[in-house]
Protein backbone atom coordinates (compact mmCIF):
# COMPACT_ATOMS: atom_id res chain seq x y z
CA UNK A 1 0.00 0.00 0.00
CA UNK A 2 0.92 3.57 -0.76
CA UNK A 3 1.90 4.04 3.48
CA UNK A 4 4.22 1.26 3.28
CA UNK A 5 6.36 2.26 0.11
CA UNK A 6 6.65 5.82 1.66
CA UNK A 7 7.41 3.98 5.02
CA UNK A 8 10.34 2.31 2.90
CA UNK A 9 11.78 5.73 1.29
CA UNK A 10 11.65 6.90 5.26
CA UNK A 11 13.28 4.27 6.71
CA UNK A 12 16.24 4.78 3.68
CA UNK A 13 16.31 8.41 4.52
CA UNK A 14 17.00 7.49 8.32
CA UNK A 15 19.48 5.23 7.61
CA UNK A 16 21.48 7.99 5.80
CA UNK A 17 22.50 10.70 8.49
CA UNK A 18 23.56 7.75 10.97
CA UNK A 19 25.49 5.75 8.29
CA UNK A 20 26.93 9.52 7.14
CA UNK A 21 27.25 11.26 10.61
CA UNK A 22 28.23 8.42 13.79
CA UNK A 23 31.22 6.91 11.99
CA UNK A 24 33.39 9.76 11.59
CA UNK A 25 32.21 11.43 14.90
CA UNK A 26 32.38 8.21 16.68
CA UNK A 27 36.24 8.32 15.51
CA UNK A 28 36.63 12.33 16.51
CA UNK A 29 35.93 10.96 19.71
CA UNK A 30 38.17 8.38 19.80
CA UNK A 31 41.05 10.02 18.33
CA UNK A 32 42.02 13.44 19.47
CA UNK A 33 42.57 16.21 16.35
CA UNK A 34 41.40 14.09 13.58
CA UNK A 35 40.57 15.78 10.26
CA UNK A 36 38.54 15.63 7.44
CA UNK A 37 39.23 16.61 3.82
CA UNK A 38 37.75 18.97 1.97
CA UNK A 39 36.33 16.01 0.02
CA UNK A 40 34.65 14.39 2.34
CA UNK A 41 33.12 17.57 4.41
CA UNK A 42 31.26 18.26 1.11
CA UNK A 43 30.11 14.92 0.72
CA UNK A 44 28.87 14.97 4.10
CA UNK A 45 27.04 18.17 3.91
CA UNK A 46 25.49 16.97 0.41
CA UNK A 47 24.10 13.73 1.81
CA UNK A 48 22.58 15.35 4.98
CA UNK A 49 20.84 18.26 3.25
CA UNK A 50 19.70 15.54 0.79
CA UNK A 51 18.17 13.51 3.40
CA UNK A 52 17.20 15.75 5.76
CA UNK A 53 15.45 17.94 2.99
CA UNK A 54 13.80 15.01 1.30
CA UNK A 55 12.68 13.83 4.80
CA UNK A 56 10.96 16.91 5.74
CA UNK A 57 9.36 16.99 1.82
CA UNK A 58 8.56 13.10 2.55
CA UNK A 59 6.13 13.87 5.50
CA UNK A 60 4.20 16.16 3.45
CA UNK A 61 3.62 13.59 1.18
CA UNK A 62 2.70 11.77 4.01
CA UNK A 63 0.30 13.91 5.19
CA UNK A 64 -1.21 14.00 2.18
CA UNK A 65 -1.57 10.04 2.01
CA UNK A 66 -3.43 10.24 4.77
CA UNK A 67 -5.59 13.18 4.23
CA UNK A 68 -6.85 11.22 1.23
CA UNK A 69 -7.30 8.05 2.62
CA UNK A 70 -9.17 9.42 5.52
CA UNK A 71 -11.11 11.57 3.95
CA UNK A 72 -11.56 10.60 0.12
CA UNK A 73 -11.63 6.61 1.25
CA UNK A 74 -13.66 5.58 -1.75
CA UNK A 75 -11.15 7.29 -4.55
CA UNK A 76 -8.15 6.31 -2.17
CA UNK A 77 -6.99 3.33 -5.06
CA UNK A 78 -7.77 6.28 -7.84
CA UNK A 79 -5.67 9.10 -6.46
CA UNK A 80 -3.05 7.26 -4.61
CA UNK A 81 -2.12 4.80 -7.40
CA UNK A 82 1.51 3.02 -7.95
CA UNK A 83 2.14 5.99 -10.42
CA UNK A 84 1.12 8.55 -8.36
CA UNK A 85 3.38 7.37 -5.50
CA UNK A 86 6.25 6.76 -7.87
CA UNK A 87 6.09 10.31 -9.21
CA UNK A 88 5.75 11.70 -5.66
CA UNK A 89 8.48 9.64 -4.33
CA UNK A 90 10.73 11.44 -7.66
CA UNK A 91 9.93 14.49 -7.01
CA UNK A 92 10.83 14.53 -3.55
CA UNK A 93 14.53 13.38 -4.83
CA UNK A 94 14.52 15.67 -6.88
CA UNK A 95 13.91 18.91 -5.19
CA UNK A 96 16.44 18.02 -2.17
CA UNK A 97 19.01 17.04 -4.34
CA UNK A 98 18.76 19.84 -6.08
CA UNK A 99 18.78 22.19 -2.87
CA UNK A 100 21.94 20.21 -2.10
CA UNK A 101 23.70 20.73 -4.42
CA UNK A 102 23.34 24.03 -4.62
CA UNK A 103 24.46 24.77 -0.56
CA UNK A 104 26.86 22.39 -1.22
CA UNK A 105 28.48 23.92 -4.55
CA UNK A 106 28.52 27.40 -2.66
CA UNK A 107 29.75 26.46 0.69
CA UNK A 108 32.93 24.17 -1.08
CA UNK A 109 33.78 27.41 -3.10
CA UNK A 110 33.92 29.53 0.30
CA UNK A 111 37.51 31.51 1.13
CA UNK A 112 38.60 29.92 4.42
CA UNK A 113 41.35 31.48 6.04
CA UNK A 114 42.79 31.70 9.54
CA UNK A 115 41.51 28.69 11.77
CA UNK A 116 40.21 25.38 10.14
CA UNK A 117 38.78 23.90 13.41
CA UNK A 118 35.45 23.21 12.97
CA UNK A 119 33.37 23.70 16.04
CA UNK A 120 30.62 21.03 15.57
CA UNK A 121 30.40 16.80 15.73
CA UNK A 122 30.43 17.15 11.40
CA UNK A 123 29.97 19.43 8.67
CA UNK A 124 27.66 21.67 8.41
CA UNK A 125 26.83 24.54 6.68
CA UNK A 126 26.08 27.15 9.66
CA UNK A 127 29.13 25.60 11.29
CA UNK A 128 31.57 26.04 7.89
CA UNK A 129 30.27 29.97 7.56
CA UNK A 130 31.47 31.63 10.38
CA UNK A 131 35.02 30.18 9.34
CA UNK A 132 34.78 31.80 6.05
CA UNK A 133 36.81 35.29 5.59
CA UNK A 134 34.70 36.56 3.11
CA UNK A 135 30.56 38.48 3.89
CA UNK A 136 28.13 35.56 3.60
CA UNK A 137 25.24 37.73 4.88
CA UNK A 138 23.72 37.53 1.74
CA UNK A 139 24.45 33.73 1.50
CA UNK A 140 22.85 33.22 5.03
CA UNK A 141 19.50 35.24 3.91
CA UNK A 142 19.41 32.60 1.36
CA UNK A 143 20.01 29.99 3.74
CA UNK A 144 17.22 31.26 5.94
CA UNK A 145 14.76 31.71 2.34
CA UNK A 146 15.11 28.28 1.13
CA UNK A 147 14.50 26.89 4.29
CA UNK A 148 11.07 28.79 4.53
CA UNK A 149 10.35 26.37 1.31
CA UNK A 150 12.33 23.45 2.22
CA UNK A 151 10.56 23.91 6.13
CA UNK A 152 7.70 25.89 6.41
CA UNK A 153 5.95 25.50 2.88
CA UNK A 154 5.73 21.58 3.50
CA UNK A 155 4.74 22.02 7.35
CA UNK A 156 2.06 23.84 6.28
CA UNK A 157 1.01 21.22 3.85
CA UNK A 158 0.98 18.83 6.45
CA UNK A 159 -0.94 21.74 8.76
CA UNK A 160 -3.69 21.91 6.23
CA UNK A 161 -4.14 18.27 5.65
CA UNK A 162 -4.56 17.36 9.42
CA UNK A 163 -6.89 19.96 9.98
CA UNK A 164 -8.96 18.82 7.24
CA UNK A 165 -8.45 15.00 8.78
CA UNK A 166 -9.84 16.01 11.89
CA UNK A 167 -12.86 17.89 10.96
CA UNK A 168 -13.75 14.29 9.36
CA UNK A 169 -12.99 12.30 11.94
CA UNK A 170 -15.35 14.43 14.46
CA UNK A 171 -18.29 13.84 12.37
CA UNK A 172 -17.80 10.01 12.28
CA UNK A 173 -20.39 8.32 13.94
CA UNK A 174 -18.57 5.51 14.71
CA UNK A 175 -15.93 5.08 17.77
CA UNK A 176 -14.09 2.87 16.58
CA UNK A 177 -13.88 4.64 13.56
CA UNK A 178 -12.64 7.45 15.02
CA UNK A 179 -9.77 6.07 17.37
CA UNK A 180 -8.71 3.58 14.15
CA UNK A 181 -8.28 6.86 12.13
CA UNK A 182 -6.20 8.77 14.76
CA UNK A 183 -4.34 5.79 15.27
CA UNK A 184 -3.12 5.58 11.95
CA UNK A 185 -2.50 9.27 12.49
CA UNK A 186 -0.57 9.72 15.59
CA UNK A 187 2.70 7.92 14.51
CA UNK A 188 3.04 10.41 11.80
CA UNK A 189 2.34 13.40 13.71
CA UNK A 190 4.52 12.26 16.32
CA UNK A 191 7.51 12.24 13.60
CA UNK A 192 6.42 15.73 12.29
CA UNK A 193 6.93 17.06 15.71
CA UNK A 194 10.64 15.36 16.23
CA UNK A 195 11.56 16.29 13.14
CA UNK A 196 10.70 20.23 12.18
CA UNK A 197 10.85 20.88 15.80
CA UNK A 198 14.53 20.30 15.59
CA UNK A 199 14.88 21.48 11.94
CA UNK A 200 13.08 25.07 12.34
CA UNK A 201 14.90 25.33 15.24
CA UNK A 202 17.69 24.75 13.89
CA UNK A 203 17.56 26.84 10.50
CA UNK A 204 14.94 29.32 11.33
CA UNK A 205 16.14 31.49 13.41
CA UNK A 206 18.19 34.83 13.10
CA UNK A 207 22.45 33.97 13.32
CA UNK A 208 22.79 36.20 16.41
CA UNK A 209 20.46 33.57 18.43
CA UNK A 210 23.07 30.62 17.43
CA UNK A 211 25.62 29.13 19.83
CA UNK A 212 28.19 26.67 19.11
CA UNK A 213 26.54 23.88 22.27
CA UNK A 214 22.89 24.78 20.90
CA UNK A 215 23.69 24.08 17.22
CA UNK A 216 25.69 20.73 18.07
CA UNK A 217 22.85 19.34 20.88
CA UNK A 218 20.08 19.97 18.10
CA UNK A 219 22.31 18.50 15.23
CA UNK A 220 22.69 15.62 17.18
CA UNK A 221 18.96 15.12 18.08
CA UNK A 222 17.76 15.34 13.99
CA UNK A 223 20.63 13.40 12.94
CA UNK A 224 21.21 10.46 15.37
CA UNK A 225 18.38 10.71 17.92
CA UNK A 226 14.82 11.54 15.31
CA UNK A 227 16.40 8.06 13.04
CA UNK A 228 16.37 5.89 15.91
CA UNK A 229 13.02 6.98 17.44
CA UNK A 230 11.12 6.72 14.14
CA UNK A 231 11.31 2.92 13.43
CA UNK A 232 10.05 2.13 17.13
CA UNK A 233 7.31 4.76 17.01
CA UNK A 234 6.19 2.82 13.84
CA UNK A 235 7.19 -0.24 14.92
CA UNK A 236 5.17 -0.18 18.65
CA UNK A 237 2.29 1.74 17.11
CA UNK A 238 1.43 0.04 13.59
CA UNK A 239 -0.15 -3.76 14.20
CA UNK A 240 0.51 -4.33 10.67
CA UNK A 241 4.62 -3.76 11.41
CA UNK A 242 4.11 -5.77 14.69
CA UNK A 243 2.79 -8.57 13.24
CA UNK A 244 5.82 -9.00 10.95
CA UNK A 245 8.02 -8.56 13.14
CA UNK A 246 6.54 -11.57 14.90
CA UNK A 247 6.26 -13.80 11.70
CA UNK A 248 9.94 -13.16 11.27
CA UNK A 249 10.38 -14.01 14.29
CA UNK A 250 8.97 -16.98 14.38
CA UNK A 251 10.97 -18.39 11.02
CA UNK A 252 13.88 -17.06 12.72
CA UNK A 253 13.32 -19.56 15.83
CA UNK A 254 12.42 -22.30 13.64
CA UNK A 255 15.40 -22.03 11.04
CA UNK A 256 17.62 -21.94 14.75
CA UNK A 257 16.13 -25.31 16.37
CA UNK A 258 16.64 -27.07 12.77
Amino acid sequence: TPMYFFLRQLAFMDMGPSLIVIPKMSMDFLILGNTISLALCGTQIFLLLMMGGAEGLLLAVMSYDRYVAICNPFQYPILMNRKMCMSLAAAVWVCATANASIHTAYTMHLPYCGSKDIDHFFCEVPALLKLSCSDTSIYETLVFMSSIVLLLIPFSIILASYTCILSTVLRMKSARGQQKALATCSSHLTMVGLYYGATIFMYIRPNTCHSPEQDKMVAVFYTVVTPVLNPVIYSLRNRDVLRALLKLAGKCRVLHHN
